[in-house]
C-alpha cells in the first residue's frame, strides 16, 4: 500500500484576477505573469479560470516557464468558451469545461486548489476570495495592483475574521509565491 510520504503530487496554485484591467495597477500584466512563472519555478501547477486579462497573463507565465497550466472554464464545451464566453483556449495544457456559468465554476476552481493567489480583482475576484476564505485556503494578495483586490485585508478586518485569515501580502510577485508555499507547507505538516 502506498502511503502519503511515498509519492509526491505538485500543489495546485490558483492565479484570480480581473479578466478586463484598465483599472488596474499599470504593471499589473506583467507582475501576474511573473505569478506564473514563479509557480513553475516552484514545481507547482497553475490553476486560472480560463480567462482574459490577469488569469491569462499567469497562463502564460506559466507556459513560458515551461511549467502546467489548467483552465477550469464556466462554459459546457469550447465551442461556448470561446463563442459565448469570448474566452481564450491557448496557453492552457487542459481546459475543464464545467457548464456551471462563472459562479459555479469559482466555486470548483478554488475548491480544486491548494491555495489562491489574489491579483487585481473586481466582483469576479471577491467572489472567489470569499470561497477560498471561507474554505479556509492559504490566500496570497499581490499588493499594490489595484482594484477590489486592494480592499480585501480591510474586509477581513472589518469582519473581524483576522485570526482565522491565512493570508499573506506581497507587492513582489516572487516573494509572495514563497509566502504562500509556506502557508501550504505549513497547512501540510499539521494533518500529516
Amino acid at each position: 500500500m502506498i502511503q502519503q510520504k511515498d509519492y509526491y503530487l505538485k500543489y495546485k496554485i490558483c492565479v484570480s484576477g480581473a479578466a478586463v484591467t484598465e483599472h488596474c495597477a499599470s504593471d499589473i500584466l506583467e507582475r501576474t505573469k511573473e505569478i506564473g512563472k514563479e509557480i513553475v519555478r516552484n514545481n507547482c501547477v497553475l490553476l486560472t479560470g480560463a480567462t482574459t486579462g490577469a488569469p491569462y497573463w499567469a497562463a502564460i507565465g506559466a507556459k513560458e516557464a515551461g511549467g502546467i497550466s489548467i483552465g477550469i472554464s464556466p462554459a459546457k464545451n469550447k465551442q461556448e468558451h470561446i463563442s459565448h464566453y469570448r474566452l481564450p483556449a491557448d496557453y492552457f495544457d487542459l481546459i475543464i469545461y464545467t457548464g456551471f456559468e462563472y459562479s459555479g465554476r469559482n466555486l470548483l476552481l478554488t475548491r480544486s486548489a491548494d491555495a489562491v493567489i489574489f491579483s487585481c480583482g473586481r466582483m469576479g475576484t471577491l467572489n472567489e476570495f470569499t470561497i477560498a476564505f471561507e474554505d479556509r485556503k492559504p490566500i496570497g494578495i499581490l499588493t499594490e495592483s489595484g482594484g477590489t483586490t486592494e480592499l480585501i485585508g480591510e474586509i477581513i478586518r472589518v469582519s473581524h475574521r483576522e485570526k482565522e485569515a491565512q493570508v499573506v501580502y506581497d507587492s513582489n510577485p516572487k516573494v509572495l509565491v514563497e509566502k504562500v508555499l509556506e502557508l501550504i507547507k505549513n497547512e501540510e505538516s499539521s494533518i500529516l
